[in-house]
């Protein structure tokens, strides 16, 4: 893991009480069945416009970044606010369609299976209230038109209800002591703690003034690439002044324009919430799917597949078939233009006349771009961009088109 590097000057001592501070911020998480859905919104939140900058004690970024390992929030309430923009091609609406369609097919066709409503928040506006209580108790509900999807951990047990359909889902927490080692980030300073995992010497890491985030006072770290190509223009995340808590992270594409992703704390307490906010009962009449049930895997399972991006064990084989070529994997160049590479061990997209109806609608939806690799097709959005080559070698990255090129062109 690359050390936390900033434009000020560090000791070696420091960065090991960096580092250690950042491995004592990481022991509260939730269990993988819960950051499913939390690591894409609590940990990627919008706030309300800044009301006037407050005035701050001065810090630097090596002393912020020590302020959020040193942060131990377990106790929290509130409401956010998640708005993800990819810049995905627009098919008349199948994006909204198919987000839609896999939120109500759940494991064991549940559409109230957590991994499934996750889905809905890869893109759009979303609400949610959140509210947590210490390692063992959180609870996230997605506000919806004239519905609501809460998912409740307590314990050892983990609830998904869909109002709208008035379906259950009932898993397990695991009790793994590896379990915390393999989760993504739970909560807005875990992600902002992903996001540090990023910075090496390529990157320029400053604290750009104050804000204010929910009604609380924050400064603001900026973590910005140094290298050119890459298409992540910044990420800034607001820090609560008092608690050292991220309130807000928002991410910036290079190419300019709205944020990827803009998501902050709309309002936010840290007093300890009811004990009855993590109560949940199946209501009259629901249908509960047991996780035991859903799927080939225990209870112990529920959630698998969220750890480290691994697939499911009861994934379609299609994706057996995809992690195959991930087992190959390999990274080309570092920090912030790295791109990652593997051989699909097929033949690539189909395209033109060759491919058909469906050759022509791979070609509408990306760029056909030729080297001395041969001739591939590059699809993009606002923050990754992907070049499938004719013989079936994937490059991907958050990286420029023509980085996915050269790339390519040196592995021949």
């Amino acid at each position: 893991m690359a050390p936390y590097v900033s434009d000020d000057s560090t000791t070696g001592g420091e960065a090991d009480e960096r580092r250690s501070g950042r491995r004592k911020a990481a022991r509260y998480v939730v269990p993988v069945t819960v950051m499913g859905v939390a690591a894409a919104t609590i940990g990627l939140v919008p706030a309300l416009a800044d009301s006037g900058d407050p005035d701050l004690p001065k810090i630097t970024a090596q002393q912020l970044i020590e302020k959020m390992a040193e942060s131990d929030v377990q106790q929290l309430s509130g409401t956010v606010k998640i708005s993800t923009d990819l810049g995905l091609p627009d098919l008349g609406g199948l994006e909204s369609s198919l987000m839609s369609g896999a939120a109500g097919q759940g494991e064991g066709g549940s559409s109230a299976d957590p991994t499934a409503k996750l889905t809905e928040l890869a893109a759009g506006t979303h609400t949610l209230r959140v509210a947590a209580d210490g390692p063992d108790k959180q609870k996230l509900s997605l506000l919806e038109n004239a519905a609501e999807y809460s998912l409740v951990h307590n314990g050892k047990d983990v609830w998904g209800y869909d109002s709208k359909s008035n379906e259950v889902f009932h898993g397990t927490a695991s009790e793994s002591p590896e379990h915390g080692k393999e989760q993504p980030p739970a909560t807005p300073k875990d992600f902002a703690e992903e996001a540090l995992k990023a910075v090496d010497d390529t990157t320029s890491v400053t604290v750009d003034g104050t804000a204010q985030v929910a009604g609380r006072d924050a400064y603001k770290l900026v973590i910005k690439p140094k290298q050119s190509g890459s298409m992540v223009g910044a990420v800034s995340v607001a820090v609560d002044a008092e608690t050292g808590m991220p309130l807000k992270f928002t991410l910036t594409p290079a190419s300019g324009g709205a944020a990827v992703v803009d998501a902050g704390f709309t309002q936010v307490s840290f007093a300890k919430p009811a004990a009855s906010t993590f109560d949940f009962t199946p209501p009259k009449g629901a249908k509960v799917t047991e996780e035991k049930d859903a799927g080939k895997g225990s209870d112990k399972d529920f959630g698998k597949g969220f750890e480290k991006g691994g697939p499911r064990e009861h994934a379609p084989k299609a994706e057996e078939d995809l992690g195959k070529g991930l087992d190959g994997m390999k990274t080309i160049g570092e920090g912030w233009s790295s791109i990652a590479t593997f051989d699909t061990g097929g033949e690539g997209m189909p395209s033109g006349e060759a491919g058909g109806d469906l050759g022509g609608f791979v070609d509408s939806l990306g760029d056909k771009v030729t080297g001395k690799f041969g001739s591939g097709t590059v699809f993009s959005t606002r923050l990754i961009n992907a070049l499938i080559t004719d013989d079936g070698k994937v490059y991907v990255g958050a990286v420029t088109k023509d980085a996915l090129v050269k790339a390519a062109d040196a592995g021949k």
